[in-house]
């Protein structure tokens, strides 16, 4: 098995369907946000967005962690950029990424709901959606509503990820 990861912006449900995605396929889950360095934290709870220099290290430190399971993991991660997914991908053979495409307003919604209880405030929404560069289109990425039952997105995640195993062996 590959590993995957489960991106997109605040809120789009990463987490969530992260946990639920790596027991259903049996394997480690990586929660990217226990990553970031303290001063990504302390710059988003003041409200400030990351640059793609604060994401450097991040990123680095996330790809580092992917290379130490060779019989794959579940990584939860924004992946923003395609440049981001790119560093990802060279670390990593044959990874693939659940793309949790959300609107704004949810987005928006749901960080609003679970504000207190995360680093990410509302006010930064709006950047993340700023920052997205779509990787709808590019090799081994599958965009899901976000919308969703966590359920029903990780059901439809993992027949996914049979049918591109099944295309891989013939």
């Amino acid at each position: 098995m590959n590993s995957i990861v489960v991106m997109g912006v605040a809120g789009c449900g990463k987490s969530s369907v992260g946990h639920v995605l790596a027991q259903a396929l049996g394997l480690p889950l990586i929660e990217g946000d226990e990553f970031h360095p303290e001063r990504n934290i302390v710059k988003m709870r003041l409200g400030l967005p990351l640059t793609d220099v604060d994401r450097t290290d991040w990123l680095a430190a996330l790809a580092r962690e992917l290379t130490r399971y060779s019989s794959g993991a579940v990584l939860t991660c924004s992946a923003l950029r395609r440049e981001y997914r790119d560093l990802l991908r060279n670390s990593t053979t044959g990874l693939r990424f659940v793309f949790l495409d959300i609107s704004p307003q949810q987005a928006l919604d749901r960080v609003t709901a679970r504000a207190g209880e995360h680093m990410f405030p509302p006010s930064l929404v709006e950047s993340q959606f700023a920052t997205l560069e779509s990787p709808v289109g590019e090799a081994g990425v599958l965009r899901m509503d976000a919308a969703l039952q966590v359920a029903q997105i990780s059901e439809l995640v993992c027949a996914w990820l049979r049918s591109e195993v099944r295309k891989e062996s013939v």
